[in-house]
């Protein structure tokens, strides 16, 4: 059973399906017509404290465009804008300037709203041309209901003391969290044992990094 949990719950790639959405359902939509339909020279810019998943979104969407088979010059994908240095804003700038003539989509990511962000003021004022969306974390209540619905989703009764559990003794987001869920679901099949507090410190002991 150990082998099978270090299976069933390496952290799951980033897909624009397994981000929970919460108060940043607006951002989500937006980011999928991105993905499926984008209308040419679009820029979406996302910003936001740490662990509202900025990152997660922006490789999301760079992979279901590359996976769409669309040109890889039409789109363009920036995380932490706001860490790029002098070289580095430069070659975006003209980078983000390419992508449109091609009628191409951009999206980008950093730290504070687009017009406050700390880049040379051309490539500042290209970023804010388009849509914004601030991301908000998740409040531990939306975590909950979020677990609460993939364990009813797989038939699994889960007590409120085990999501307690979870979100003080895992990483807080909610991929990782999902992914743990799963495997304790088929860890518990496996043992044939409901899923209670006990079985919960036995199988995360069976994860990699997870807790003790």
């Amino acid at each position: 059973m150990k082998q099978l949990l270090l299976e069933l719950a390496p952290r799951p790639e980033p897909t624009l399906d397994n981000y929970v959405a919460g108060r940043n359902g607006a951002a989500l939509a937006a980011l999928r017509a991105l993905a499926d339909a984008p209308e040419a020279g679009a820029v979406v810019y996302l910003y936001g404290e740490t662990g509202a998943g900025k990152s997660h979104l922006v490789h999301a969407v760079a992979e279901a465009w590359r996976r769409r088979g669309r040109p890889p010059a039409h789109f363009l994908a920036v995380d932490d804008a706001h860490r790029l240095d002098e070289a580095a804003q430069g070659a975006l700038f003209d980078a983000f300037n390419e992508a449109r003539a091609a009628g191409g989509a951009i999206l980008a990511a950093g730290d504070s709203r687009p017009r406050e962000l700390r880049v040379r003021e051309d490539l500042r004022t290209r970023l804010a041309s388009g849509l914004a969306f601030q991301l908000h974390p998740l409040s531990d209540e939306e975590k909950a209901t979020a677990l609460r619905q993939r364990a009813g989703e797989l038939g699994m009764r889960l007590p409120d003391e085990v999501i307690a559990y979870l979100l003080t003794h895992l990483r807080r987001d909610m991929p990782t969290l999902i992914a743990v869920l799963e495997a304790i679901d088929r860890y518990s099949l496996t043992a044939k044992r409901p899923v209670t507090l006990p079985l919960i410190r036995e199988a995360l002991q069976a994860l990699n990094g997870g807790a003790r």
